[in-house]
Parts: C-alpha cells; structure tokens; sequence
C-alpha cells in the first residue's frame, strides 16, 4: 500500500506542476498570441479559466491558506512513510523546480503581482465572447 501511496503523490506533483505551468505559459502565449493575432488566446473560456486559476492562488495566499495539492501530497507521503517530498526522478525533479524557500510573504507578493499581470492582459488581449445565435440576429448591421 505505500507503493500506490507513493505513486499517487508523485502524480499529484506532476499535476501541481501542470497547473503552475498552465498559468505561467498561459500569460505567455496570450501575450505573444496576442502580438501575433493568434484567434485562439482571445476564447472567452480559456481566458476566463486562466483569470480563475491564478484567482485561486492568490485569494490561498492572501488568505494564508496552503495549496490543497500541496496538503495532499505530504499526506500521502506521510501515508508512504517518507520523511520528504522526495519521490521518483520526475516528481523530485517537478517539486525541486515548483518549490523554494523563501518567506511567506515573498509568495504572497509574486502571487499577486503575476494575478494583477494576468489581470491586465484582458486589457492588453482583450477576449471575445461570442454573440448568441439570436442576439446576431437581432443586431442591427
């Protein structure tokens, strides 16, 4: 049973990381998407899932809340019986590249800042929605 303990906190930091990574690359191609006239970075919903996620961990922060991913994987290494993040090559390379230390209040204020940053590219890349059907239709030309 700590094998799969083991393995499932190890996949729990690989998917910490893809969400870190879904919002530091995500402000990256809307901005160079945006410079490029890339449609895609303006989808309503893409734009509105990255704005919720960085959302997220600033109000964690500001809040003084640890991430969920985080509590989760120590527990699990707890469970597994290790006494560190360490896990597998990827997941100790995934957390040693996610993680560093530095006091709270450093996270605190990269969090935000990187959130107010991702907030301004709706001004800078501004997103589309899409008109109904029937508003199209309605709409004066």
């Amino acid at each position: 049973m700590t094998t799969l303990y083991r393995l499932t906190a190890d996949l729990v930091v690989v998917v910490h990381f893809a969400f870190v990574a879904f919002v530091v690359f995500g402000l990256l191609l809307t901005l160079v998407g945006g410079m490029r006239r890339w449609a895609w970075v303006r989808g309503a919903y893409f734009r509105a899932i990255h704005l919720s996620a960085i959302a997220f961990v600033v109000a964690e922060s500001l809040c003084g809340v640890t991430c969920p991913l985080t509590v989760w994987e120590q527990h699990l290494r707890d469970l597994a019986g290790q006494t560190s993040y360490r896990g597998d090559f990827l997941a100790t390379w995934v957390h040693d590249l996610m993680f560093f230390d530095a006091e709270p209040w450093v996270f605190t204020l990269c969090y935000c800042s990187f959130g107010a940053v991702v907030a301004l590219s709706w001004l800078l890349v501004p997103p589309k929605f899409r008109r109904s059907k029937h508003e199209a239709d309605v709409s004066p030309r």
